[in-house]
């Protein structure tokens, strides 16, 4: 039970899930449904908390109801006291001997074909009692995973300078820890007139036509070639990798992705991967709820992820 300064108790654990699940599912009975209880089990939960309160938790709109302002700030502080919960309970399991527990993860499409099936194959061979849940999901929708506690981890990646990074506001109040730099690599058509082994700058391809990838990668291609004094023509986008590969095989542009990606497609013998002269990069993330690495099933996910980021550098 917590305290309010000067006042009686007023705030449980879990009177604090029935708000969230109220505020997730927008009405009593499937709220119910959500944490396994009786829909009057949960009306009187409700109850007996603005009665303590002295404030209204909830109001009826329509068939269904909502949170007030007083139930707004519960549910926000919801996720925060649950991972509280989790990582106590998880560390009194480690105290008991057991290693069980549920990881659930969320990364972008690269990472998909390359460090999550390591992940998984590392966590599997070390942590076999450890289930793990993988949905896939670009940065800003796996940020907000994570922040909604419908995710435990995220991987994620920024640019330099992006002015969407959704590790700026939207991550405040998470964990967000650096797992390495993903170099930006060219490629190229095999045969290309700066097909070498010398890095190239940008600016010696402003003639080119250009094959874009996903929106967030054609952003920062948009604010690398702006800062070498060009617009890059972007003739096709698509954000699939292996269709980049074969259209830049065939001769109808250039493209710039990141390491990740050209490696979850592998080598094609019709292009040629060169660096840029400016080390262009981006940074992978993993991101978590504040204090949620110790809770011990995710604190190993965590080592296990940081140990395949370094080995595949």
């Amino acid at each position: 039970m917590i305290h309010l300064p000067g006042a009686s108790p007023a705030l449980d654990a879990q009177a604090l899930r029935v708000v969230r699940a109220v505020h997730e599912t927008g009405s009593i009975t499937a709220a119910a449904v959500a944490l396994g209880y009786s829909q009057p089990a949960v009306s009187q939960q409700l109850k007996r908390l603005e009665q303590r309160l002295g404030l209204s938790v909830v109001e009826r709109v329509g068939r269904g109801v909502r949170l007030t302002e007083a139930g707004l700030v519960l549910a926000r502080h919801a996720v925060t006291v649950a991972t509280a919960l989790d990582a106590a309970a998880g560390e009194i399991a480690e105290l008991q001997g057991l290693r069980s527990g549920l990881v659930r993860l969320v990364a972008f499409p690269s990472a998909s074909a390359t460090l999550v099936p390591n992940l998984l194959a590392r966590m599997k061979a070390r942590h076999s009692e450890i289930s793990i849940t993988y949905l896939e999901a670009e940065p800003p929708e796996a940020v907000a995973a994570v922040r909604d506690n419908r995710a435990d981890l995220a991987i994620t990646f920024s640019y330099p300078g992006d002015r969407v990074d959704p590790h700026r506001e939207s991550a405040q109040g998470l964990r967000v820890a650096t797992l390495r730099r993903d170099e930006m690599m060219l490629v190229l058509p095999v045969g290309h007139p700066f097909d070498g082994n010398d890095p190239i700058d940008l600016g010696d391809l402003a003639d080119e036509n250009w094959v874009a990838g996903c929106p967030r990668c054609r952003g920062h291609l948009l604010d690398l070639c702006d800062r070498r004094g060009f617009a890059p023509r972007i003739t096709y986008e698509t954000d699939n990798v292996a269709a980049v590969f074969g259209l830049v095989e065939a001769g109808i542009g250039v493209a710039l992705l990141p390491a990740l990606a050209i490696e979850s497609v592998g080598a094609r013998s019709g292009v040629s991967i060169r660096a840029t002269t400016g080390r262009d990069h981006r940074t992978l993330h993993a991101v978590t709820a504040a204090g949620a690495e110790r809770v011990p099933a995710l604190a190993a996910a965590l080592r296990a992820l940081s140990a395949i980021a370094v080995d595949r550098r």
